[in-house]
């Protein structure tokens, strides 16, 4: 029985080793295909969550105290420059209007009464100057109450969308209080904050940029139509995020976008002498990318990468690699560290053009 346990040990321990040879003659007969970074100028389409605001939008306040008597207009309503929005009840401001305009005439005849008595000497030249003096402030009282009775009827300032009415009929209103607010959105605002380094490219590659055109990608992930232009930038960074505002603006011929709308300004920068590689070279450990060096010997060693910027399947490295190094760059989820693979260098351009890398 001893000799026949002891042969059944041998076997088995005859069938691991042979089984163990074969994986191992498997995994050298493996020829995994490596690459290089390549350094080249490229651009990137960058993106920054942008404030939508329409490029006139204002609080329609009252100018006047009283009740409001009418209102012309709903919710949501586009109206025209001039158009009457609001009535606030003018009933006191005619009356002193009236009032104003009764001592206005009075005032003349006595100017009159005063210019020919002293044309005949009777009275002085001063009571002809003293009536001329209260008649032009009666005028300028009737003129004063004339602009109070036009306070009472609220206009539109310019075409545009009403916004919310928060006060009803009949409610008191004091002067300064809010009515609603007017939106014109033929044409809207995007500002969105760009970083030190962004804004340094940004401002020193002018000529390689070609143009200061944006795009908008809208809250539902699609892309505006039209295409907006950068037209200012703000005086001084945020001290605490480092950040700087650009404001870029808009066409909104159909009136999508409306004031207080959020989404994402996409802007093309160049970048000089990146090094690329593909985002299949690389793999992920706790939110830190990796690729393998395969070294002189074909032994592969993981290592940390910083990813700069993302392109359609590719990265641009900030930092971990240098342009000479050979990496793996197919099989990284097979292979392990330390382990020693045979490998076959494939030409890093072409790796690149079969990825349909757009550069320049």
């Amino acid at each position: 029985m001893k000799r026949v346990a002891s042969g059944i040990a041998i076997s088995t321990l005859l069938l691991t080793v042979g089984c163990s040879q074969k994986k191992e003659e498997k995994d050298e007969a493996t020829v995994y295909p490596i690459t290089s970074p390549v350094k080249m100028d490229t651009v990137i389409n960058k993106e920054y969550v942008a404030q939508i605001q329409s490029v006139k939008n204002i609080e329609v306040r009252a100018q006047e105290k009283g009740f409001l008597e009418k209102i012309y207009v709903d919710e949501g309503q586009y109206v025209h420059a001039g158009q009457t929005l609001f009535r606030i009840m003018p009933q006191l401001y005619q009356a002193e209007l009236l009032k104003a305009r009764a001592e206005a005439e009075q005032a003349t005849i006595e100017l009159k009464n005063a210019s020919t008595l002293a044309s005949n000497n009777i009275v002085s030249n001063n009571e002809r100057a003293m009536a001329k003096a209260k008649l032009d402030a009666a005028n300028a009282e009737m003129k004063l109450a004339q602009i109070h009775l036009s306070f009472t009827d609220i206009k539109a300032p310019f075409s545009g969308v009403i916004n919310r009415i928060p006060l009803k009929l009949g409610s008191l209103v004091d002067e300064g209080d809010l009515l609603t607010s007017l939106s014109d959105n033929t044409n809207v605002y995007s500002y969105f904050n760009v970083s030190e380094p962004e804004y340094l490219t940004y401002q020193t590659h002018a000529a390689d940029r070609g143009s200061n055109q944006v795009s908008l990608i809208m809250a539902n992930g699609e892309m505006l139509p039209q295409k907006g232009e950068i037209q200012t930038i703000e005086g001084e960074f945020d001290n605490e995020t480092g950040n700087i505002a650009f404001r870029a603006k808009f066409p909104n011929p159909d009136k999508l976008l409306r004031n207080g709308e959020t989404g994402k300004v996409q802007m093309t920068m160049p970048v000089h002498n990146a090094l690329i590689i593909p985002q299949k070279a690389t793999y992920e450990i706790q939110d830190q990318k990796y690729v393998f060096i395969i070294d002189k010997n074909g032994t592969a060693k993981s290592r940390n990468i910083r990813v700069a910027y993302e392109l359609p399947d590719l990265y641009v490295v900030g930092s971990g690699l240098a342009e000479g190094d050979k990496i793996l760059l197919e099989g990284v989820q097979k292979v392990k560290d330390d382990q020693k693979i045979q490998t076959k260098f494939q030409d890093p351009k072409k790796v690149l053009q079969s990825l349909k890398l757009k550069a320049e």
